[in-house]
């Protein structure tokens, strides 16, 4: 399969650095870099500080990667919808191939570099990582299924296993179960962005939950995974893997994402408000 670069259906405008920056996507590389700190500190062993620094560094320049790339193949649909059409490549501040450039480079480096400054392990783990989001989730899940959100979250669910490698962590339950977290965790957080903006995914063609099954089924949906993931959260700590602190902290943020996830569920179809505590609460 040949795949061509996404044309941008706006005129070119002045590009800055600050487009560049927009491309990998700092939100959400921002989240990878925490999580992967968790399982980086949780990992056995304490590495030099330097290499500790390094591979949080990496760890975000790949995840920067994958956020280039998707920007790159989905220049056209963002330019169709009003909550991505001032992205760099819709506007036309940026050409395509700026995109496809900086994600190549990125993710050669980043995954180049872990290996040998880091471990292979780790290195291995954030290639599949970038490669998942960039292909699997991009440019297969998203356009064909409704459940797109729910496999392609494991791309932003392997964080704390790279960190946990990169920290010269071995095979443990500890990092899967992390894992597994943020996985359920995923999709109630995105399926509220989604019921915020189902429109433009309609007008797009995106076949985002909303859009094919509804809004009470979507709430329905979130309410399921938000519990299947406040009880993946504590169960760390119910297998003796985490003191009571840290087992008293995952339990107060699981009451507070099914709180949230119940207020969205009862609120019928004047579901904005609650929508929007849902996303940006299950952040916090």
């Amino acid at each position: 399969m040949v795949l061509m670069p996404a044309a941008s259906a706006q005129p070119a405008s002045v590009s800055d650095w600050r487009d560049y920056i927009a491309l990998m996507k700092p939100r959400v590389m921002a989240l990878a870099i925490f999580t992967s700190l968790v399982g980086f500190v949780l990992a056995p062993g304490a590495p030099h500080p330097v290499l500790a620094l390094a591979a949080l560094l990496l760890i975000a320049a790949g995840a920067g990667a994958a956020g280039a790339l998707n920007m790159w193949f989905e220049a056209e649909l963002d330019a169709k919808m009003r909550r991505t059409a001032a992205r760099p490549l819709a506007a036309g501040r940026l050409p395509p191939a700026a995109a496809l450039e900086l994600g190549l480079a990125l993710a050669c480096g980043s995954v180049y570099c872990l290996g040998v400054m880091i471990g292979w392990a780790a290195a291995g783990w954030l290639a599949f990582t970038i490669f998942f989001y960039a292909v699997v989730y991009t440019m297969w899940l998203k356009p064909r299924t409704a459940q797109n959100i729910v496999l392609g979250g494991l791309a932003g669910a392997l964080p704390p296993v790279i960190g946990w490698a990169a920290a010269g962590g071995g095979w443990d339950w500890l990092p899967a179960l992390l894992c597994l977290h943020i996985f359920l965790w995923t999709p109630p957080h995105f399926w509220a962005l989604a019921l915020l903006h189902r429109e433009d995914y309609a007008a797009a063609g995106v076949p985002m939950l909303p859009v094919v099954r509804g809004t009470a089924a979507t709430q329905r949906q979130i309410a399921l995974y938000s519990l299947a993931a406040a009880a993946v959260g504590v169960l760390p700590f119910g297998l003796g893997m985490m003191g009571a602190l840290g087992g008293a902290a995952a339990a107060l943020g699981g009451a507070v994402l099914l709180w949230l996830a119940w207020r969205l569920w009862r609120s019928g179809e004047d579901f904005a408000r609650p929508a929007r505590h849902m996303f940006v609460g299950s952040i916090l």
